[in-house]
């Protein structure tokens, strides 16, 4: 279901910073849309979030900037959302050492 492993982060002015498990928490276990869009998506820690192949990344970004933004976790500033997919290991490696 989350076969995609994303790292979050937040800009807000000049600061980049990991977005908080709490934001993270926040804006994927509540159904705020009233759509199922973001449904397929699981924080996993500070700055890091999986969702499943049906997750549009740039539209998420940008869902997670503006609810972020509205909410005030800003200060008064824009809230932007950068995703930066984390590459997949590849499972074929070391399985011939196991042979």
């Amino acid at each position: 279901m989350y076969a995609r492993k994303f790292n979050a982060e937040m800009v807000i002015g000049n600061e980049r910073r990991p977005v908080p498990l709490d934001w993270l928490d926040s804006f994927c276990m509540r159904n705020f849309t009233g759509s199922g869009e973001f449904d397929d998506t699981l924080p996993v820690g500070e700055g890091r979030i999986e969702v499943g192949s049906s997750v549009d990344a740039t539209r998420l970004a940008a869902a997670m900037g503006e609810w972020f933004t509205k909410r005030g976790k800003g200060n008064g500033s824009r809230v932007a959302i950068d995703l930066s997919e984390v590459p997949r290991e590849n499972s074929s490696s070391g399985a011939a050492g196991r042979e």
